[in-house]
Order: structure tokens, then C-alpha cells, then sequence
């Protein structure tokens, strides 16, 4: 009687334990997968999930992952058909730009297309300047409305990304850089130019067509991806913030500071994640993820 009863509180406990392990998400050491990656998470955008993350309170610098928040800003001031007038300083910042003039008018609207596809620093710089009359005023509003959305471990000090020097403190962290792009996906303006691979930008004053490239190459090599965003500094490393849809599912990926190939990381811990969302057992695996890779964009 005694070996019955032993057996049948042993059976209780181990449907308890399966039950709790049914729904506790990804494993402890999650992110043993991507040991050359600094931080990541993997989120279930339509839901709470989360199915592979690490160190996602660690401070990083974000690099041109700042520009999504610039964007936003700049959708939600209701002035996309403005003109804006170039300025002198809007132009002298560092590479990328898109290469406008001072004295170029272009429209807010194709600026935002400028920063988030082709990641130009010019456009950045000269959302800010006419959105508030200053870049110091622009990152006060910047500040503000991260604080706002709930992104409580970041600090932003240029609507670009910029990270040395007059610009040192730009930072993040995986965490916040989900709310905000949580946020940001609400917005159907955001997501139409945040899928862009291209985008035709038009000067007003002499009609002069800006061809601008985007250097997510995700949204080339993996069928499922819809945004959103890269960055790179010497400091920031390799980082990506990216959606994909496969199958009616819809996940979110940020990473930061990543060794190796970003590309082939992104779409790998997309398709594990994937495979956990339909409960398939998943043995994808991409051939040189953690090598070294020769894009850097």
C-alpha cells in the first residue's frame, strides 16, 4: 500500500512538473545558443512569449536602432507633407547620408523614408532640426518620449546614433528597444517604410531623384522578414531589430552587438522560435552563423 502511494504521489508531482514546464518559455540558459551575441531577446509579437533572450538589461549602444524612435517621432507630429529645408549642419555628419544639400527641400515624409531604409544620418539630423529648431531640443523630446513608452535604461543623445564624442551616452538596452518597436508596430505608417528594400526620394527645389538602398540584407536572403531596422558603430557592433511572419505567426527579434553574421544569426533564432511556437522540433541550423561575415552595414 505504502509502494502504491509512493508511486501516485510521484506520478502527482511529475504532471505538476510537466505542466509548469508546458508554459515557462525558453529554457535558463537560452542564451547559451548565441554565446557571440552581447544581448538578444525573441518575442512573440502578438502575445507575451518569449522564446530566447540574454542579458536583456545589459547597456549597449544602440547605433542606427536610434533612428526608429526619430522616425516615430517624426510620424506623430501629424507633418509628413511638410517641407524641410536642408541645413548646412544637418549635412556635416558622418556617413551614411543620403547626400542632400544645403538649400534642398524635401518632404518630412521622404526624410523618414531616408533614415529608416538607407539609415542616413543627413535625414536624422534634419528631422530634428525642423521638428524642434534644435538637435539638443530633439533629444530632449527623444528622452521624453522614451521615458513615456516605458523605456526606463535608455539615454539618447543625437537622433542618428552617433556614439563618441560630443555624442558619448547614446545608449540602450534589448529590453527597451522592444517597447519601442512594440510601440512603433502599431503604426501602420511606421511598418509600411519599415519593410521598404528601396525607397525614391524627390528634392522640391530642382526635382533632382535620391535613389536610396536598404542595408537590411534580412529582407533579401529571408522570405519571412518585414523590418525593420540595423545598426553599426565601432562601439554598438552589429545590431538589428527585425520582424518575421511565417504561418499566421509574428515574432520580433533584437540584437545587439553581435559577432559573426548577423543575417544568418537573425534567421536561424527566427526559425527556432518558429518551430516553438507550432510545438515542431526544430534542427535548423545555418552553415557559417557564427563565423565571420564580410557584410557590415
Amino acid at each position: 500500500m505504502i509502494k502504491q502511494w509512493t508511486a501516485f504521489l510521484f506520478f502527482l508531482v511529475m504532471l505538476s512538473y510537466c505542466r509548469l514546464t508546458a508554459f515557462a518559455g525558453p529554457p535558463p540558459d537560452a542564451g547559451a545558443f548565441y554565446p557571440g551575441i552581447a544581448s538578444y531577446i525573441v518575442k512573440d509579437a502578438r502575445g507575451s512569449r518569449v522564446y530566447m533572450a540574454k542579458d536583456t538589461g545589459r547597456i549597449i549602444q544602440p547605433a542606427s536602432l536610434t533612428k526608429i524612435l526619430t522616425a516615430l517621432i517624426a510620424i506623430e507630429s501629424g507633418k509628413l507633407d511638410q517641407e524641410v529645408l536642408i541645413t548646412k549642419e544637418s549635412t556635416s555628419v558622418e556617413p551614411s547620408k543620403a547626400g542632400f544639400k544645403p538649400g534642398d527641400r524635401v518632404r518630412l515624409h521622404d526624410l523618414v523614408k531616408a533614415a529608416m531604409v538607407s539609415s542616413s544620418n543627413d535625414a536624422a539630423f534634419a528631422i530634428a532640426i525642423h521638428l524642434s529648431g534644435s538637435v539638443e531640443k530633439f533629444v530632449t523630446a527623444m528622452n521624453f518620449r522614451a521615458k513615456k513608452m516605458g523605456m526606463s535604461n535608455s539615454n539618447f543623445t543625437n537622433p542618428a546614433g552617433f556614439d563618441k564624442g560630443v555624442y558619448a551616452g547614446n545608449i540602450s538596452t534589448a529590453e527597451d528597444l522592444l517597447t519601442l518597436t512594440e510601440y512603433a508596430i502599431r503604426n501602420s505608417t511606421f511598418n509600411d517604410i519599415a519593410q521598404l528594400e528601396s525607397a525614391l526620394v524627390t528634392e522640391l527645389n530642382t526635382r533632382r531623384f535620391i535613389l536610396l538602398k536598404t542595408h537590411n540584407k534580412l529582407l533579401v536572403k529571408y522570405p519571412y522578414a518585414v523590418g525593420i531596422k540595423t545598426g553599426f558603430t565601432r562601439s554598438a557592433g552589429k545590431c538589428l531589430i527585425a520582424r518575421a511572419r511565417k504561418e499566421n505567426h509574428d515574432m520580433l527579434l533584437v540584437m545587439l552587438n553581435a559577432q559573426g553574421d548577423r543575417w544568418l544569426l537573425a534567421e536561424e533564432m527566427f526559425e527556432r522560435a518558429f518551430a516553438q511556437k507550432s510545438g515542431k522540433k526544430s534542427d535548423y541550423a545555418v552553415n557559417g552563423a557564427a563565423s565571420g561575415s564580410s557584410w557590415n552595414r
